[in-house]
């Protein structure tokens, strides 16, 4: 079971330092968790890593499963802060689509472990593995939305349309950012964004 220390109300960092050293810890517990998994991951593990204190871990998590749920959410922004600025330089949809996937590649390939921490979140905290695919599969849905407000993909957009390119691209940085990285991501991404524009892309163009 996770080592467990007293609760206390409010573990927010409240100064620079303690924002830097709760970013450290979380740092740490992705190399932790990636390498080793959640069950032989340790506390002790992330905070040797971390070069800090047991008692500084306590101050900003309660216990191995609250840094690993905290540890989801990061890397799901962490995602969203990478890939969104780039999208949000595209000319239209079916560039912003692509922008995103090379953009996740990109990310894929620089934090693999990502996908072993995100998978096991299925069975260590479902409600944070949800909440990740949720929250991107809202965004993107949203996108798609005002792209066809916009008059740049035909109407109709679906829910069922988000998740669709979003499997298309989790399943592609497993392939192509994971277990092999060595294709340019550019090259995958332009493949990939041939289906989606064939599939949304307005008939008249």
């Amino acid at each position: 079971m996770a080592e467990a220390a007293p609760e206390k109300d409010d573990k927010t960092p409240r100064t620079a330092r303690g924002e830097r050293t709760r970013r450290a810890l979380l740092t740490a517990a992705a190399a932790e968790f990636g390498e080793k998994g959640f069950h032989e991951g340790s506390i002790s593990g992330i905070t040797r890593r971390a070069g800090c204190a047991l008692g500084s871990f306590y101050t900003y998590f309660d216990s191995k499963d609250d840094i690993f749920r905290a540890l989801v959410n990061d890397m799901s922004n962490q995602v969203r802060d990478y890939v969104s600025p780039r999208i949000a330089e595209a000319r239209n949809a079916i560039e912003a689509e692509r922008v995103g996937l090379t953009s996740f590649l990109e990310f894929a390939r620089d934090h693999k472990e990502i996908y072993r921490i995100i998978d096991e979140a299925e069975f260590v905290d479902q409600a944070a593995y949800r909440a990740h695919y949720e929250n991107t599969a809202t965004r993107m849905e949203a996108r798609l939305r005002r792209a066809a407000d916009r008059g740049e993909i035909d109407g109709g957009v679906d829910e069922v349309h988000a998740w669709a390119i979003m499997g298309m691209n989790v399943f592609l940085g497993l392939r192509f950012g994971v277990w092999d990285d060595s294709r340019p991501a550019q090259e995958i991404a332009a493949i990939a964004n041939a289906l989606i524009e064939k599939g949304i892309g307005r008939r008249d163009a």
